[in-house]
């Protein structure tokens, strides 16, 4: 009898983690196991989209560990489409409040979720790409960062959009 509950918790268990990622339709990462995403070296996702008819949010993920020195970051994405367009985008998000606390979740590494495309919709069919590419600079400088140190992995995630558009 034991054995038959632990069996219906772990079931249990199961399901809801799973029910938790039901909206998770797509996720890719490149992780840099120096610490340290250079600034020539983007990171490049080949996207087949799941369908051309729901709409989709789109996200930035990003894993730093405590030697992320800044409280921002500068990122360029690039999104080409299968039949040619492509769209550049300089993005800035906060990493850190003015306190210098990190905004993502965890302490040792923090996993930081950032908003890029809300409500897209893959309206043409073929192979997306996706290009991030870091473009931060120290203060004053031109000149960008050769390496950025502290980050861990770089990747993104698509998700269905909930219907009251909130996900």
């Amino acid at each position: 009898m034991e054995r038959l509950l632990k069996l219906i918790c772990a079931l249990c268990c199961l399901g809801l983690v799973i029910s938790c990622d039901e909206n998770l339709m797509d996720s890719g990462t490149k992780s840099f196991p120096s610490a340290e995403w250079s600034q020539d070296s983007p990171a490049n996702f080949d996207i087949k989209p799941p369908d051309s008819i729901t709409d989709y949010n789109i996200y930035l993920r990003l894993r730093n560990n405590q030697d992320y020195a800044y409280k921002n970051l500068w990122m360029i994405t690039q999104m080409k489409f299968p039949q040619g367009k492509i769209v550049i985008d300089t993005l800035e998000y906060n990493m850190a409040d003015a306190q210098g606390k990190f905004e993502g979740t965890g302490h040792d590494v923090i996993e930081n979720k950032l908003g890029y495309l809300k409500g897209f919709r893959f309206r043409e069919s073929g192979t997306y790409q996706l290009s991030l590419q870091q473009a931060m600079r120290k203060s004053g400088s031109a000149i960008p960062l050769e390496q950025l140190s502290g980050v861990l992995d770089v990747g993104y995630s698509i998700e269905k959009q909930l219907q009251d558009g909130n996900k």
